[in-house]
């Protein structure tokens, strides 16, 4: 992981929207955090799915062959470019994990959609942070974290943000904790 002089980068993680994140734009959210360095942070929803197609979408701006009958997503309430995750190294701006990439530009979209031979996923609107303004709202308790995984990312889910968060509590080493067997008096433990 990479370090900077904040806290240790989560580029590669995801954040899990804690049940107490009172921001709705994240109330039960799973975001892959794309980048994340003193400059800030930018991520994706992974758990937003849109009613649209994206070949529907993309035959709104583009006469080129669309390929790719998945949903777009809604990847966060900050505009911006159409963005994707995906799994060809050919077509990446940035490597998020091993094997997973990110990129915006628009000659390796157009690829992207007109091919069927690699995994990928679209989005509009990202989640962006400004310098600091994650990493306090993790000391806040208003996120989970684990590493990521391209199965995250390109599962199928029927609750992508419950499922996320078992995961997350059994990694942590509070996950064991069991309240239920805590005795009322402390001292008698």
């Amino acid at each position: 992981m990479v370090k900077y002089s904040g806290m240790q980068s989560l580029r590669g993680h995801l954040l899990i929207a804690s049940p107490h994140l009172e921001d709705r734009n994240f109330f039960h959210t799973v975001v892959l955090v794309v980048q994340h360095s003193d400059a800030g942070a930018l991520g994706l929803i992974l758990n937003r799915p849109l009613s649209m197609t994206v070949r529907a979408a993309w035959t709104q701006v583009s006469s080129a062959p669309c390929r790719n009958e998945g949903l777009l997503h809604h990847g966060g309430p900050c505009e911006g470019p159409l963005m994707v995750i995906h799994t060809d190294q050919e077509l990446a701006d940035l490597e998020v994990l091993p094997g997973l990439y990110f990129c915006t530009d628009r000659e390796s979209i157009q690829r992207l959609v007109s091919q069927d031979h690699c995994r990928a996923k679209f989005f509009v609107g990202f989640a962006g942070w400004a310098p600091g303004q994650l990493d306090g709202e993790m000391e806040d308790g208003g996120w989970l974290t684990t590493p990521a995984t391209i199965e995250h990312v390109f599962g199928e889910y029927v609750d992508q943000w419950a499922e996320a968060i078992r995961a997350a509590g059994r990694a942590s080493p509070l996950g064991q904790y069991k309240p239920k067997i805590d005795p009322e008096d402390p001292s008698v433990n």
